[in-house]
């Protein structure tokens, strides 16, 4: 296993947004899906809240001495803190009173998450209404300030839950776009430069340093996982939707495990209509005992390597299914333990 694992064995969580608006139910949900140990408690998001609750603008809300507004068409820099960084930060802050009350004695992994440099410099405008992606300069700025942010956020969960080894989750759902030029200009009708993949992984290792020794995680919920360079980037787990794997990515699965990466795999649908779904724990992992066999891997090492997530965040679910659905994934990672064969 990697130095920056410390998953047990099966282990399940979220991977970040839930349903509605209320900080304590969600809190109470995501503590209490894994009170027996199984799974990974994590500071939700609620982005039904509106601008400042979504993943981008929570994250803005984190950022140090840079701010941001929201215009028609995004999240756009600002010189000043306004009206929308307050209240992402008033919201943050709800949201870790919630989290502080439901963890009283709590002593465990608890997972926080950020969007990481890369999809935020895709989907943050600089003051001309492009994004800051096309200036390599303002992501270096980007970067920096995030992980001045990050530091003080990973310090203030500490502080309010002692007991915690806190794991950092940075959400890379455009990477890949970002690494093949695909992320289109304000215009539309061009699309941004290929970032060199060196500067990428640079970035991306610098951020993920800011949580020391302790655990981190990579995830997106895109097809084409870039899984070799969150590898050298030092990522102690990739998060992804096992649905969207391709028979091209399973020899760069098999040897992130052997080389003691750790996968969270989302195959828990995350959205409502799929109640037939949650019916058999077992069920849920056939498709992933079937590629440990295919990759030849010890079925042994099945539970200690993976974690069970949701497919994607669960914001656009009820809070009934949200519930349901990361029950389920606890179960489905302790089938996964129990019959790894």
């Amino acid at each position: 296993m990697s130095e920056k694992s410390g998953f047990s064995a099966s282990a399940a969580t979220g991977i970040g947004s839930m349903p509605g608006g209320d900080a304590r139910e969600a809190a109470r949900t995501v503590t209490g899906s894994f009170a027996d140990g199984q799974g990974v408690p994590y500071l939700a998001e609620l982005p039904a809240r509106g601008p400042g609750a979504d993943m981008t603008g929570r994250t803005v809300g984190l950022l140090a001495e840079m701010y941001g507004h929201v215009e028609p068409s995004g999240w756009r820099i600002s010189d000043r803190p306004g009206r929308d960084t307050r209240r992402a930060r008033s919201w943050l802050g709800e949201d870790l009173d919630a989290l502080e009350e439901f963890t009283q004695g709590y002593e465990g992994l608890l997972k926080v998450q950020a969007v990481g440099p890369w999809t935020l410099a895709a989907g943050l405008e600089l003051r001309g209404g492009e994004a800051m992606l096309g200036d390599p300069g303002a992501c270096r700025d980007l970067a920096g300030s995030l992980g001045e942010g990050l530091r003080s956020h990973l310090a203030e969960v500490r502080r309010r839950v002692p007991g915690a080894e806190v794991v950092l989750q940075l959400d890379e759902p455009s990477l890949t776009a970002v690494l093949l030029g695909r992320v289109r200009s304000a215009s539309g009708y061009r699309t941004y430069r290929a970032v060199d993949r060196q500067v990428v992984e640079d970035a991306l290792r610098e951020l993920l340093a800011v949580n020391g020794e302790a655990p981190t995680v990579v995830h997106t919920c895109a097809p084409e996982v870039p899984f070799a360079l969150l590898r050298r980037a030092g990522a102690g787990a990739v998060s992804f939707d096992f649905s969207l794997l391709t028979e091209r990515e399973e020899e760069a699965i098999g040897e992130a495990v052997e080389g003691g990466t750790q996968l969270f795999l989302g195959v828990v649908p995350g959205l409502d209509g799929a109640s037939t779904a949650l019916s058999d724990p077992g069920g849920s992992v056939k498709e992933v005992r079937t590629l440990w066999s295919r990759l030849g891997l010890n079925p042994g090492t099945l539970a200690e390597s993976v974690v069970i997530t949701p497919s994607c965040g669960l914001a656009g679910a009820s809070p009934a299914y949200a519930r349901a659905a990361l029950a389920h994934c606890a179960r489905a990672a302790k089938s996964l333990a129990d019959n790894p064969e």
